[in-house]
């Protein structure tokens, strides 16, 4: 039986990340998900012995959450070119022992796994009883402006499209994904940041410093003509720019949170057990359906 398909190229990813190292890293996203990220365990009433920082790309999260009192100890895990990790892990591999942790966090991390089913399902039994898993990841909206500028320069110029943008997960699939994998109370919301800039070159120069250039394992490796390129830049400006004639780019943020699940949590009502009814909740009267004797 294979393994689940290889969107994403682990060496180009790693490549990716070391040339943002290198140039300099732009952090701007990833700080407003670490303030998030502090924001929304501050509203959790309850403390973790053991938490893990999964994947997050630099030290954001761990800095956010330093000193937060509900936390007994925070160990970071991630990519080697992260200075500061604890260990370097395979994010589709997670070295974590059976109900070994409290918390799970991760910051703009895990759009980029190939199975995030399975890596949820082993984030699941590593929590203990009622341990969380609260995350953030990019979701199917974010880039879809110069997704759509790339596919129709491409379609101009060279008579087809290539992938040139992530197909990251859709925020009405990850709920689900969480009930597979075995969370309960799953919840997800979205952040969806729209930022700004004077022209593609300065997204595109963003994009390498986040290490969020192309990582698909399908890209084209010729280089980019700059006809299609040429091409590109003008969609973008022609669909995406504002009456100052500066351009958008979205960022979808897409939240998830869930529960290792424990006898103390809220469970649905069986079918049948309620002991009103709906008529008499809404103090109306109760109409039957035609053929209803």
């Amino acid at each position: 039986m294979s393994g689940p398909a290889e969107i994403f190229d682990p060496r180009a990813l790693a490549a990716r990340r070391r040339r943002a190292r290198a140039l300099g890293p732009e952090p701007f996203l990833l700080e407003r998900v670490a303030d998030d990220l502090a924001d929304r365990l501050a509203a959790v009433k309850r403390d973790f012995a053991v938490a893990a920082d999964l994947g997050t790309p630099a030290d954001s999260v761990r800095r956010a959450l330093a000193g937060a009192s509900m936390i007994g100890r925070l160990l970071a895990f991630g990519p080697n070119e992260r200075a500061d990790v604890d260990a370097v892990i395979d994010a589709e591999a997670l070295p974590f022992a059976p109900s070994s942790l409290d918390l799970v966090v991760s910051g703009l991390a895990l759009q980029t796994v190939n199975d995030l089913p399975g890596v949820l399902a082993q984030i699941r039994r590593a929590l203990r009883p009622d341990g969380l898993l609260l995350a953030a990841l990019f979701g199917s909206g974010t880039l879809a402006e110069l997704r759509e500028a790339f596919a129709i320069a491409e379609s101009d110029t060279l008579g087809g499209i290539s992938p040139r943008v992530a197909p990251f997960a859709d925020l009405r699939d990850l709920g689900g994904l969480m009930q597979r994998a075995g969370l309960a109370l799953p919840v997800t919301d979205v952040d969806r940041v729209v930022v700004r800039y004077g022209d593609p070159l300065s997204l595109l120069h963003d994009l390498r410093r986040m290490g969020a250039a192309n990582p698909l394992t399908d890209r084209t490796r010729t280089p980019l003509l700059r006809k299609t390129l040429v091409r590109a830049f003008e969609v973008y400006a022609e669909r995406f720019s504002d009456p100052d004639g500066r351009l958008r780019a979205t960022f979808e943020i897409c939240w998830i949170s869930g529960w290792a699940p424990h006898e103390s949590q809220q469970k649905p009502l069986r079918p049948g057990s309620a002991k009103m009814r709906l008529a008499d909740a809404l103090k109306v009267p109760e109409s039957k359906l035609p053929g209803e004797g």
